[in-house]
């Protein structure tokens, strides 16, 4: 942003040079990007008078002219332009003057002939001096311009114009006001504010308004002024401190708006009155509307635009950009002046939409004081009136309060201050020094009490309060220290352990994906089941695609793998560690560290021997390899799982111990379908619970020298009964001489009662210490048959 150093001195101007002020900007987190002055470097230019005109001899658009500049000499200067004429106060550029050229090396004036007539100088226009051209000519000075000044002086051509660097949070410094706010609390000072009072109504009506979506447009101002004297010029402080900012003079009425918009920050809009048709009503667009914009540019509405529009259709895109079809003109005597506050995210994204950036734009976006509408209306109301009179109506206000942004109180502890500053003030200096920003600040007991202004967006949380008083205290007033650090010097192996996962899947032939946290709603609704919680939408997405926190990495995988199936890939084994997000606001989010897989398509590649279709038992494989070989056997089971998103016979938990580690499985057949995918088999682990599975620390014993013995015992049992279930009994009944049980064989057919089968477990027993006798190992097995019939009704199999 561009912003005369004059017009900042105007409302708070403290005893210090432009670079001082220029590093008190920047230390309180305005960055002075440059300084530039008004008019580029120039020399031997001054004031003069054309006290004699001629015509050339031999050039019919030259002219001979004498010029005054005080010297006691008057100077010979040949002239094509246009508007010399006796009497003319000029510019003069005289014999040894250097101006500006654009490589930046100087124009040296030289005595010279031009068509034979000698000329010693110049007369110059506006760019001659690197200023912008408002006529064709000679560059016109007052009438009372006094006679042989430098022209710079007389100009005030080496005034200084700040570039400074606004961050996207404090849109309230894109004004004068904003930073002159921030210059006089610097410094201790008071803003001087100039005086803004409206204009008086001269005429009992009033624009008539409708505004249909309250939510987007709280609050909206109309006032319109008929018998403009539109032969009135731009006054000439007004141009200057435009044009010192970055911005063109066009014409009088729009260059109030633009110095509005730069003097308050409060964007406004001036229709021209006799080309609105009916009411002034703001709405949402119609799907398809088309409207040319100022720029010539026909857009097309998507019908999420908020627009200002009337009964013959659309007149502006709200809080970015008026039409061509109510556009103000040289001849425009009659405008209905708008001022109005829109809300931030009604405005986000649709300049980008359709390739614009305007001032108004950048700052509704950012966000703007809703108490401001009122007096930028006021402001410029009374500039217009005072400069090229008009007959002023009433002023219509449409606002609903309720609406409006809300701006709560901050509570801030005093000892928190000095805990993140490292520095201890005094609760009353800090208090005072928020007051200064016009934080309404009180101490009470041991907490500051804060009442965040109505232009200050970016104070939310007491952290944000504890940064203000930082910048006013001054970065540099506090010291360096180190903190006090408890460090714990044992090696975190927490990456060297996620790379042996990562390795394990790659050598089973996976491939790493990495991709966006944020997942396409759609998606995520496929994956509707309450176990996994709710979903976090983002305020402001990249796009529709990506427009929410994936509550599983699935979310991100099945994309990818739709991508590679669309290029011929067939087959594809795919994993991704990263977090997933569960909760349906900020404050109740949850992030898990999480591994997921995905695979399709046959076991091996296609030319491979014995090629065939993955299953679940290869998935199961896969997902055993990631559990480390000293984890003991006994504590891994497996559920059935009940997940809505999971095939419900091909699916199943990972059970370590008792706790979930995750699910496995083959996903349902109608996500497949919705996603116009194969048969699909996916995985998610907690990755934390998994590698901390590898730090867990074994009990080591010696080999036993004795000899092992193994019994195999077959029971009937109901089909409903899970086999982990009677391998879990089989182990607290058999006593502690097992070593080992596991299920080998089940039987289902019609050789038993109906409702039962048959499951086989083989028995390990072995004693470190003696030879098992007969007695003893029969004992134990007999203990598991009465344990398993009382528990489960089972008995032997014939």
């Amino acid at each position: 942003m561009k912003i005369s150093e004059n017009w900042l001195r105007q409302w708070a101007n403290p005893s210090v040079d432009s670079e001082t002020l220029g590093e008190q900007l920047t230390m309180a987190g305005l960055e002075l990007d440059g300084v530039e002055t008004v008019a580029p470097p120039f020399s031997g230019v001054v004031t003069g008078v054309v006290t004699e005109c001629e015509q050339h001899p031999d050039a019919d658009r030259l002219r001979v002219t004498k010029v005054d500049i005080g010297s006691g000499e008057q100077l010979q200067i040949v002239c094509g332009a246009p508007n010399v004429r006796v009497g003319l106060k000029v510019a003069v550029a005289t014999v040894g003057a250097v101006l500006p050229s654009e490589d930046d090396k100087g124009f040296k004036i030289k005595k010279g002939k031009l068509r034979g007539v000698e000329s010693q100088g110049m007369l110059c226009g506006a760019s001659e001096l690197g200023l912008e051209d408002k006529i064709d000519g000679l560059l016109e000075l007052d009438d009372d311009a006094p006679i042989g000044v430098d022209v710079r002086d007389y100009l005030n051509l080496d005034a200084k114009i700040f570039e400074i660097a606004i961050t996207p949070n404090r849109g309230d410094c894109l004004s004068v006001l904003g930073l002159a706010r921030e210059i006089a609390a610097i410094n201790q000072m008071p803003l001087d504010r100039p005086a803004i009072r409206a204009a008086d109504a001269v005429t009992d009506t009033a624009p008539s308004v409708r505004v249909l979506d309250t939510h987007a447009c709280p609050r909206y101002l109309a006032q319109r002024i008929d018998d403009i004297d539109r032969s009135q010029p731009t006054p000439q402080w007004m141009t200057d401190a435009l044009v010192a900012s970055g911005v063109r003079s066009h014409n009088f009425l729009v260059d109030v708006t633009n110095f509005v918009l730069l003097e308050l920050g409060q964007p406004l809009h001036a229709f021209d009155a006799d080309k609105i048709q009916g009411d002034i009503i703001v709405r949402l667009a119609h799907s398809g509307e088309t409207v040319e914009l100022l720029n010539e540019q026909v857009i097309t509405l998507s019908g999420d635009e908020l627009v200002i529009a009337d009964d013959a259709g659309v007149l502006a895109l709200a809080g970015i950009m008026g039409g061509a079809r109510s556009a103000v003109s040289d001849e425009t005597t009659s405008i209905v002046l708008e001022s109005a506050h829109f809300d931030q995210l009604t405005i986000a994204g649709r300049a980008r939409r359709f390739g614009l950036h305007t001032d108004a734009s950048q700052r509704f976006e950012r966000g703007v004081d809703f108490e401001l509408p009122k007096l930028a209306m006021d402001r410029a109301v009374s500039l217009i009136v005072s400069v090229a009179g008009g007959k002023v109506s009433q002023l219509t206000t449409v606002e609903h309060p309720d609406a409006l942004p809300v701006r709560h109180k901050i509570t801030v502890p005093v000892d928190k201050v000095s805990k993140l500053l490292g520095v201890s003030i005094a609760p009353e200096q800090m208090a005072e020094m928020l007051n200064r920003l016009e934080i309404a600040t009180t101490v009470e007991e041991d907490s500051l009490v804060c009442q965040v202004p109505s232009h200050r967006f970016d104070l939310t949380i007491y952290q944000d309060i504890v940064e203000e008083i930082a910048r006013m205290y001054g970065y540099a007033n506090i010291s360096a220290a180190l903190p006090e650090l408890s460090v714990d010097m044992r090696y975190d192996d927490t990456a060297d352990l996620i790379h042996l996962v990562k390795l394990s899947l790659a050598n089973a032939g996976y491939y790493e994906a990495v991709s966006f946290s944020f997942s396409d709603a759609k998606i995520e609704a496929l994956f509707d089941d309450e176990s996994l919680g709710a979903v976090l939408p983002l305020a402001n997405p990249i796009s529709s695609e990506l427009a929410v926190m994936r509550r599983t990495l699935m979310s991100s995988l099945l994309p990818i793998v739709s991508h590679n199936l669309n290029r011929q890939q067939s087959r594809v084994r795919l994993f991704e560690t990263g977090l997933s997000f569960v909760g349906g606001d900020v404050e109740h989010l949850v992030q898990t560290p999480s591994l997921a897989i995905v695979a399709t398509g046959d076991l091996t590649a296609e030319q491979s021997h014995g090629a065939r279709p993955m299953d679940f038992y290869d998935l199961k494989r896969d997902i055993e390899s990631l559990l480390p070989s000293t984890l003991d056997k006994t504590k891994v089971t497996y559920e059935r799982t009940a997940l809505t998103f999971l095939h419900p016979g091909q699916s199943a938990h990972l059970m370590i111990d008792g706790e979930d580690l995750g699910w496995f499985g083959q996903l349902h057949p109608s996500i497949c379908k919705a996603l116009d995918l194969p048969t699909v088999w996916a995985a998610q682990m907690d990755l934390d619970k998994l590698i901390a599975l590898s730090r867990r620390s074994n009990a080591i014993t010696a080999p036993s020298k004795f000899p092992s013995v193994r019994r195999d015992l077959a029971v009937l049992v109901d089909q409903d009964v899970a086999w982990q279930t009677l391998e879990k009994d089989i182990h607290k009944a058999a006593g502690k001489y097992l070593q080992d049980v596991w299920l080998f064989d089940v039987y289902v057919g019609d050789k038993l009662p109906e409702g039962k089968k048959s499951l086989a477990f083989a028995m390990v027993f072995q004693d470190q210490n003696a030879t098992l006798e007969d007695e003893q190992i029969k004992a134990a097995v007999d203990k598991v048959i009465q344990n398993l019939a009382d528990k489960h009704a089972a008995h032997l199999r014939d």
